[in-house]
């Protein structure tokens, strides 16, 4: 592919990375600016999206003719890395987690009523969503195949819902929910995908479940379903096409989390080289000590080499491939580059770099969790090597244009 990218992007990601610079990351030392979750607050954050939306700097994910700009895979790759520049970024620009993976599936798939009904105020930024699978042991985790949520069709053609979810991101806030449940005993075609409104009764969260970092707004929640109707004009897609709409909105979900962590890892090595570049110890700086010049090379590769696993697979899914395989392969490189890249600052900091007199604390413990959601390293390790066993050595054939 050719790497070069239009000036007209280039002049976007440079608009993003003033803007991070001049509005964001200042607030980032300012312990107002956070709200108790650690994450920014509600009011701050209206007052950025307001400015961001100002500047046309708005979903850029999404089609012109949906309320974005239409920017394409290529595109967000660019532009979602200078935006997690700043730990609040992303969801300045209405480019978090899990609404970015959620707008982008109801663009691709939903009918217009659905579009105009659940999208429209998302990309409005007016509400919030939630992408309800995960479930408890024995229930589906990675595996959906294994989802126990149960969807009983009803004579008057609606569904009631009976079953429990967990670790559900953004569910305490959310107003729209994506529930995946069961609606047969079919391997294939055995789940189903619905969307409902929080004030529809027989559901409730059970809990808000304390984790080791800080959370995004609404948390990651327990939530139960205790008979839950919804209309079948509520289904997206159709009856048994459960799986089929997660791995639409996992795929290109997942690549979205790799560009962001990227930017964070990026940030990381700043942070490291600027402390670097004035700290003395012992009648030199650090950043003449070959130990920390082998550390901050490693960290630089590292972050290069998820920049093209990511691009290779933004490119793909911009031709309208699936790219599960180099999907894949950027999420475990840009997840594990992401936890090195902290560490390293921090090692490179010292106790500055443990301390909360940097973000790199929070980066951290943020970093943990990219080795586990939308897939453990373990998992997509075993889905790659199900393709070399399938394609053996055109594994790693190039694409052929053709004639």
């Amino acid at each position: 592919m050719d790497f070069t990218i239009p000036p007209a992007l280039d002049g976007l990601r440079a608009q993003i990375a003033a803007f991070v610079v001049r509005e964001l990351i200042p607030l980032e030392s300012d312990p107002g600016a956070y709200e108790p979750h650690q994450n920014i607050s509600h009011n701050i954050l209206a007052a950025m999206r307001a400015k961001a939306r100002a500047e046309n700097l708005w979903c850029l994910q999404i089609k012109p003719e949906n309320g974005g700009r239409g920017i394409g895979r290529v595109g967000m790759a660019v532009c979602y890395e200078e935006m997690n520049r700043s730990i609040f970024g992303p969801v300045v620009f209405n480019a978090a987690a899990p609404d970015d993976g959620n707008m982008m599936m109801l663009e691709a798939i939903g009918t217009p009523n659905q579009k105009a009904r659940w999208l429209a105020p998302l990309v409005r930024g007016e509400a919030r969503s939630a992408f309800a699978m995960t479930e408890p042991h024995p229930g589906g985790g990675s595996d959906p195949t294994m989802i126990r949520t149960r969807a009983e069709k009803q004579p008057d053609g609606s569904y009631c819902i009976h079953g429990r979810k967990w670790f559900i991101t953004g569910a305490e806030g959310a107003t729209y929910f994506i529930v995946i449940a069961r609606t047969s005993d079919d391997e294939r075609l055995g789940l189903t995908a619905f969307v409902f409104h929080k004030d529809q009764p027989g559901w409730r969260i059970r809990r808000r479940i304390p984790i080791m970092g800080p959370e995004e707004h609404g948390g990651h929640c327990e939530i139960e379903f205790d008979g839950l109707i919804i209309r079948a004009e509520n289904l997206l897609l159709g009856e048994g096409d459960g799986l089929k709409v997660t791995q639409i909105r996992l795929g290109p979900a997942r690549l979205t989390h790799c560009m962001r962590w990227l930017g964070l890892a990026k940030r990381c090595v700043e942070i490291a080289r600027d402390y670097a570049a004035v700290r003395h110890g012992f009648g030199v700086r650090l950043a003449e000590r070959e130990s920390v010049q082998l550390m901050l090379g490693r960290a630089a590769m590292a972050i290069e080499a998820g920049r093209l696993l990511v691009m290779r697979a933004a490119w793909e899914l911009d031709q309208g491939r699936m790219a599960r395989k180099e999907i894949s392969m950027a999420k475990i490189q840009a997840a594990n580059t992401l936890h090195q890249a902290a560490d390293i600052a921090i090692q490179i900091n010292g106790a500055r770099g443990y301390s909360k007199d940097t973000v790199l604390e929070w980066i951290y413990r943020y970093a943990r969790q990219a080795r586990l959601v939308d897939g453990a390293d373990e998992v997509h390790q075993m889905v790659l090597s199900r393709f070399l066993d399938k394609e053996e050595t055109a594994f790693w054939a190039w694409p052929v244009a053709t004639s």
